[in-house]
C-alpha cells in the first residue's frame, strides 16, 4: 500500500510540474510577444525653479518619459537655457514652454509681463496693502479716493472703483510669493494690467 500511494505522489509531482513548466512557457512566450513600453526622452526641472529664475544647464535635465509627451513640452535643452521662468516649475515636472518667457526676454519682472500687458507701479501703505498682504500674485480692486470736480463741498470725500480683480506682480522689489506667507511692508506694488487701464 505504502509503495502504491508513493507511486501515485510521484506520479501526481509529475504532472504538477508538467503543467507548471507549460504555463511558465506560454506566460514568457506572450511577454516576449507584447511591445515594450515606449519611452521618451523629456525634459524636466532638475530643482524647484521659483518665477523669475533665469534657466542654466543645471536647472534642467532630460530623462526617460514612460507617458505620452505633453503637447507643448521643451525637448531640447538649448531651447530652454537662458529663458526666464513666468509660472512656478517644481522638480521632476516637465519643461513647458507655456511656463517659460519667449527666448530673449530675460528674467525677473519683464519676463512675466505677457505681450501686451504693461505692470503699473502704484504707491501703498500698512493700510491700502492690507498690513503687508498684498503680495505678488494677489488679486485685488484699485479704488480711487478724492473730491469730485466741481462737486459741493458739503459732498465730502467720494470712493470709487476704478480696476477690479488685477493681479499683483511685484510687492516691492519681490516678485516671488514668500513661502510662509509672511506680510512684506513695502511701499510699492505693481500690477498687471492692459494700455487702456494703465
Amino acid at each position: 500500500m505504502n509503495r502504491r500511494l508513493i507511486g501515485v505522489l510521484v506520479f501526481a509531482f509529475l504532472i504538477s510540474a508538467g503543467a507548471s513548466f507549460l504555463i511558465y512557457r506560454v506566460i514568457t512566450a506572450r511577454l516576449a510577444s507584447e511591445p515594450k513600453a515606449v519611452t521618451n526622452r523629456l525634459l524636466v526641472a532638475a530643482r524647484s525653479l521659483p518665477v523669475g529664475t533665469l534657466l542654466k544647464d543645471l536647472d534642467v535635465k532630460t530623462v526617460d518619459w514612460p507617458m505620452a509627451i505633453p503637447a507643448n513640452a521643451v525637448t531640447k535643452q538649448e531651447d530652454a537655457v537662458g529663458r526666464g521662468v513666468i509660472t512656478d516649475i517644481y522638480e521632476g515636472e516637465p519643461i513647458l514652454e507655456s511656463r517659460l518667457a519667449p527666448k530673449g526676454a530675460g528674467a525677473g519682472l519683464a519676463a512675466i509681463i505677457p505681450q501686451g500687458k504693461r505692470a503699473v507701479a502704484i504707491r501703498v501703505n500698512d493700510v491700502t496693502a492690507v498690513a503687508g498682504f498684498v503680495i505678488p500674485g494677489t488679486r485685488v480692486d484699485i479704488l480711487i479716493l478724492g473730491t469730485p470736480p466741481n462737486a459741493p463741498p458739503t459732498l465730502g470725500t467720494q470712493t470709487k472703483t476704478l480696476l477690479q480683480n488685477m493681479e499683483v506682480l511685484s510687492a516691492g522689489q519681490q516678485i516671488q510669493k514668500d513661502a510662509e506667507g509672511k506680510p512684506v511692508s513695502v511701499p510699492v506694488v505693481n500690477v498687471l494690467v492692459t494700455p487702456e487701464q494703465a
